[in-house]
């Protein structure tokens, strides 16, 4: 059996001595697994779950919205914006209508990101593995 307590101890070492890129694919990740977790608890009828883990996918995408930089991201940064953006209102139009549909959108777009975002952080981790050589 897992001890919680040593389980928490790791999330806080992986978060504290993480980089930049890798705390970005974290939160995808949460953000991901938080929606499965309202699905699921959709499919069971359960709300509070449902409520609980939709507050916090929205609580993470938000803080992705928050950190975009616009004057070094340009346009990806702005079409970053506008799916935040999309996502957080299917969110909330999930959690108010007790809705799957709106969750399976977010999710499915939540893993094209993080895909995409695991192939940028490998190139630039090899980029800097590469001048450390």
């Amino acid at each position: 059996m897992t001890n919680p307590y040593r389980a928490n101890q790791y999330r806080q070492t992986a978060v504290t001595t993480a980089n930049r890129g890798q705390i970005l694919l974290m939160l995808y990740e949460a953000a991901i697994a938080n929606v499965k977790k309202a699905s699921a608890a959709l499919d069971k009828k359960d709300m509070k779950t449902k409520g609980v883990c939709i507050i916090k996918a929205h609580d993470i995408i938000n803080e992705l919205l928050n950190t975009l930089n616009f004057e070094i991201g340009g346009d990806v940064a702005r079409e970053l914006e506008r799916l935040y953006n999309y996502m957080i209102g299917a969110l909330v139009k999930s959690n108010m209508e007790n809705s799957k549909e709106p969750l399976l959108s977010v999710q499915k777009l939540l893993e094209t990101l993080l895909e995409g975002w695991r192939g940028a952080v490998a190139e630039v981790n090899k980029g800097l593995g590469n001048r450390s050589a």
